[in-house]
């Protein structure tokens, strides 16, 4: 299992993580928020590529 968080300080709303996984990320006042801060699975493997493709690498994953 792992934490996800967004850095909103980086974050600049591409929307590439809400785009690339919708169960977890969305947009919100034109930054990203998460929606489910605890993921494992599959849907840890959707947050992680994600996170890669993050611009500014604002997405944070603790595992």
């Amino acid at each position: 299992m792992a934490v996800v968080r967004v850095d909103e300080d980086l974050c600049t709303g591409c929307g590439v993580c809400a785009d690339m996984c919708p169960d977890v990320f969305e947009m919100e006042d034109e930054l990203a928020k998460v929606k489910v801060e605890e993921v494992e699975g599959d849907l840890l493997e959707s947050v992680k590529e994600a996170a890669e493709s993050c611009p500014v690498e604002a997405i944070i994953v603790e595992e």
